[in-house]
């Protein structure tokens, strides 16, 4: 409490603070209040002196946090935010009148009846201040309302990820929270200019939306939804009394600390208790409250329900959307429209209020999980093996649904069964560094096939098991070693049309395509429809002849968006994860849309459409994943040797998924495995068959595929020796995909490069 004063004592204590100048400059500041009137020189260059402070204040956006929402049931569902400071605008109107009213009448009960300033209090401040007391608060709203903003242009203006950026920052915080008259002076000048600007209404509002509450929590709207699981709006009294008393001292008077002992659960938030009934007290004493809604009130306990708003993407697990929501974390702050530098976009999605509309389809998303995790578990004791599952628009590129076996967690304490490495994705975009992808690479020898001129009734040799590298070319690059060694899984007879060859993926046919072909034209063929090595640096893109059998690490994402652009007539569409971006304001957010490029012509998809829609029929190897349907539907397995990796890829003209099932890490043949009991190399057509099941009934109205020229289905020719003869590994029916070939010459080395030393899975 402040002493009373006699007049010699007052002016005493003026002429004490910092010199009559200053004095004249602070009356100036409060002029509207008759009463005080001191003349002279040194008021003369007071006011000259307050006058010369900048009065304009730059008042930027405060840190808003960003959300992304998915669709369920036809509604937007949030499912994560990304923020440095958790805070949401909402405007006076959908805050409670309690709100209001509490913060008025606790902070600054004159504030609509007078300026800029805090006259009794500042005027008290100033002369407890030269007493020798501590410097008194007596700010007023607005005055309290400029520091805020201080306080956050010095978080916005200085880079801190660098020592010397936080040094900036550390030095402006200090600066502008410093407890002194200098400070209070520039608040006062600054205050003044803010009220010209804008109305009362305005700056009450702005001041409870950017105020703190503790730790990150910012703004009303924030607090209400983190201490009390409530909209600003909806407050009853208690509760925003509460709020006005933690804005006291956030630090020492949040709710969030059970276990404080000066403040926690055991002696009922002892310390906000008090500050909240002062707080009430004065809502009583103004009139806004009435002695029974008083007495109501301060008898509430303080009982918080406390609802962390998580700062990115582990909420999303409560959709298994949690890798998901990190692809499309890592493809916003990838992505140059939303700013030119890594900082600029790392801002605009922390800070900048957006919110993000995604393609994924939660209902599917959840039919798809079912399913994949009906057979995989979230790890297999002693091994480390994984699946996933991801579907595409042909299109579009919209990415609709995106699962696999493991929980997300991206902490460093991450459980068994549990990973930050997307499985669909590239490395860039918080993927692994790819999988081998077995036969189901064959589409592209299959286009570069028919762009060469022939057929799929062409007639190949299933006979050749060791081809020297000397039958093979590559106008890209040379090549050179060992015989490359081929096998197939089943047997096979002595030649078959390429259709057949197809279907079946017997690899002794598809080696001798490639003899009759350029190899660069191979590797054209599939990087033009997209496809590329998921890491670049751990596993850079390979042209040797293995590459006809899939020995190249690729994402199951590059793969699904690659057989939708077959299925749609050769145009493949860059894979997109959000469909539309709103700032705070509603306005549209510029975001690179997808890309769609004629990847090959529609002739040569239509071949390859004509040559795959056998291979989810019988005899092909994907029957077992066929859904019943009867939807027209492309498709290719694929398995590398011992069936390490193995891949069912498949579109309609409306919805195409990409399939994965295999070794994180080790070398674990799913030919000897089971899990559950079911037999490893089946896993991917049991998953499958559902969830190809699930997207044909989300995406109705699938077409025939159009047939391609007569020039490239070409004459059937006739076998050159008996059909039923073998191969010299032939031991079954033919309808079980061939792996790769010899792990030594194509590639696959010890591991498919996606473990590190201690086998975890790194990115």
């Amino acid at each position: 409490m402040v002493p009373r004063l006699s007049a010699p004592r007052i002016l005493g204590a003026l002429i004490g603070f910092t010199g009559l100048s200053v004095v004249a400059g602070v009356l100036v500041a409060i002029l509207f209040v008759p009463s005080v009137a001191v003349a002279g020189e040194g008021v003369v260059t007071g006011v000259k002196t307050f006058n010369s402070l900048p009065s304009y204040l730059q008042i930027t956006q405060p840190a808003q946090a960003s959300s992304i929402y998915a669709k369920k049931g036809g509604q937007e569902v949030k499912l994560a935010s990304f923020y440095v400071e958790n805070r949401t605008d909402v405007t006076l109107e959908n805050m409670s009148k309690y709100v209001q009213e509490s913060t008025i009448d606790t902070e600054d009960p004159r504030y609509y009846k007078e300026g800029a300033i805090d006259v009794q209090g500042t005027i008290r401040g100033v002369l407890a201040t030269t007493l020798g007391h501590d410097v008194q608060g007596g700010s007023s709203i607005t005055q309290q309302y400029v520091k805020n903003v201080l306080v956050q242009r010095c978080a916005q203006e200085y880079d801190q990820t660098t020592q010397k950026g936080l040094e900036q920052a550390q030095n402006c915080y200090a600066q502008v929270t410093a407890t002194t008259p200098a400070r209070k002076l520039r608040e006062m000048r600054y205050a003044i200019g803010v009220e010209k600007r804008y109305s009362k209404h305005d700056i009450l509002q702005s001041y409870l939306n950017l105020v703190g509450f503790g730790g990150t929590v910012y703004g009303v709207q924030a607090a209400s939804e983190y201490y009390f699981d409530n909209s600003a709006k909806d407050l009853p009294v208690y509760q925003a009394a509460t709020l006005t008393a933690i804005l006291n001292n956030p630090q020492n008077l949040r709710i969030d600390q059970p276990g404080n002992k000066a403040n926690g659960a055991a002696n009922g938030y002892a310390l906000t208790k008090a500050r909240r009934d002062y707080v009430l007290g004065r809502m009583y004493k103004v009139g806004d409250i009435t002695k029974a809604e008083l007495d109501a009130a301060v008898a509430k306990p303080i009982i918080p329900h406390i609802t962390a708003q998580s700062n990115g993407c582990a909420t999303a697990g409560a959709y298994d959307a949690g890798y998901f929501c990190n692809y499309v974390e890592a493809a916003l702050k990838a992505d140059t429209a939303l700013g030119a530098t890594q900082a600029d976009r790392n801002e605009k999605l922390t800070e900048g209020g957006l919110s993000v509309y995604t393609t994924l389809n939660l209902d599917l998303q959840a039919k798809s999980q079912a399913a994949l995790s009906a057979y995989m578990p979230t790890s297999v004791p002693g091994l480390n093996l994984g699946a996933s599952n991801v579907a595409v628009e042909p299109g579009t590129g919209r990415i609709v649904t995106m699962v696999q076996n493991t929980k997300f967690n991206e902490t460093s304490t991450a459980q068994t069964g549990s990973t930050s490495v997307n499985y669909n994705t590239d490395h860039a975009y918080g993927g692994s560094q790819g999988f081998q992808t077995g036969s189901s690479f064959k589409v592209f020898t299959l286009a570069a096939w028919l762009e060469a001129g022939h057929t799929l009734n062409e007639s190949v040799s299933t006979t050749q098991h060791s081809l020297p590298i000397s039958e093979f070319h590559n106008s890209c690059y040379g090549i050179g070693g060992p015989p490359w060694n081929v096998s197939n899984a089943d047997p096979a007879p002595a030649s078959m049309t390429v259709e057949a060859a197809t279907a079946e993926s017997v690899n002794t046919a598809f080696a001798d395509m490639g003899t009759k072909l350029d190899l660069c034209d191979i590797s054209k063929a599939a990087q033009g429809m997209g496809i590329h090595p998921a890491d670049t640096t751990a596993n850079p893109w390979v042209e040797t002849p293995s590459m006809i059998l899939g020995v190249n690490y690729i994402s199951p994402l590059s793969m699904a968006t690659a057989y939708a652009g077959i299925a749609n007539n050769g145009v493949w569409c860059t894979p997109v994860a959000v469909d539309k971006v709103l700032d705070q304001h509603g306005n549209v957010v510029k975001t690179t849309p997808t890309k769609c490029t004629q990847g090959m012509s529609a002739d040569i998809a239509h071949g390859i459409a004509y040559a795959t829609k056998g291979v989810l029929q019988a005899g092909g190897t994907g029957a077992a994943a066929n859904p019943g349907d009867g939807v027209p539907i492309l498709a290719k397995t694929g398995t590398t040797d011992a069936a390490v990796q193995n891949w069912l890829v498949t579109s309609t003209t409306k919805i195409a998924q990409a399939t994965w099932v295999g070794n994180i890490s080790g070398q674990a043949g799913f030919y000897h495995t089971y899990v559950n009991g079911v037999y490893g190399y089946s896993l991917k057509f049991y998953m499958d068959k559902q969830i190809i099941r699930d997207l044909n009934a989300a995406y109705p109205g699938a077409t025939a595929f159009p047939d391609p020229p007569a020039s490239e289905i070409g004459v059937v020719q006739k076998p050159a020796t008996d059909p039923n003869s073998t191969d010299k590994n032939g031991t079954s029916n033919g309808k079980t995909d061939g792996g790769t070939s010899n792990g030594n010459s194509n590639g696959n080395g010890n591991s498919n490069g996606n473990g590190g030393k201690n086998g975890t899975p790194t990115h």
